[in-house]
């Protein structure tokens, strides 16, 4: 029986004090090979379609200008990296690794510290005219100071909050309808059943759109210090 609902993401691999479950993080890693195929399968041209379609869109984000070049690959990995992570989630016995904070601040934390070093070290006064938007009244000057400094402190807390939150909520109602499914007649498993794949279709498109908001909003504060 089930102690408590929030176990269901706890690790449960462990090998000489070691949890195995971490590794799931990598198994997209396994798909680069099928790159190298002379004739590439509908899958790799699928995807390459859809990398060149997020390389226009974040090229876009970041500007032209020679020093943003080769930019977009980043949080196109990064995007790659998420929703690999978030399908992998949905199929049984398989540790999902972005439902925890652990790993969604590792990623938030550095990059938002790097986009803010780089702007402060290099457009100081950029970075100083960005704390008060144009057209502010000079008594309200101070506290839009205060108020843009806590946005942009809070920034990487609700990066990783947010992409913790939604894949906690979907992935927690599926396992409560789940639990359920022992005390229920046969008619009302059916209808279990069926609403558990729509939650499944559901999850599967929040799967991909997390994982470009998340991209998306990276790729923003990143074009704001520059």
């Amino acid at each position: 029986m089930m102690v408590n609902l929030f176990s269901v993401f706890d690790p449960s691999t462990n090998f000489m004090n070691i949890s195995f479950n971490w590794l799931s993080t990598f198994m997209g890693i396994m798909l680069i090979p099928f790159s190298f195929w002379i004739i590439p399968s509908r899958h790799l041209m699928l995807w390459n379609i859809s990398i060149m379609k997020l390389h226009q869109e974040f090229k876009t984000l970041l500007g032209f200008s020679a020093m943003n070049k080769g930019s977009s690959f980043i949080f196109i990995s990064l995007f790659s990296l998420i929703m690999f992570n978030n399908f992998l989630g949905l199929f049984p016995y398989i540790f999902t690794s972005t439902s925890h904070l652990i790993m969604t601040l590792s990623l938030a934390l550095p990059m938002w510290l790097s986009f803010m070093l780089f702007g402060w070290f290099n457009n100081t006064q950029h970075m100083f005219t960005h704390l008060v938007p144009q057209g502010t009244p000079p008594i309200l000057m101070p506290f839009m100071v205060c108020i843009e400094t806590i946005s942009n402190l809070i920034r990487p807390g609700t990066l990783a909050v947010r992409l913790t939150a939604n894949m906690i909520a979907g992935h927690l109602l599926l396992t409560l309808l789940g639990n359920t499914g022992s005390m229920l007649t046969s008619t009302l498993l059916m209808f279990l059943l069926f609403t558990q794949i729509l939650l499944l279709m559901l999850e599967s498109a929040v799967a991909i759109i997390q994982s470009y908001v998340f991209a998306i909003l990276s790729t923003l504060y990143s074009s704001e210090v520059n």
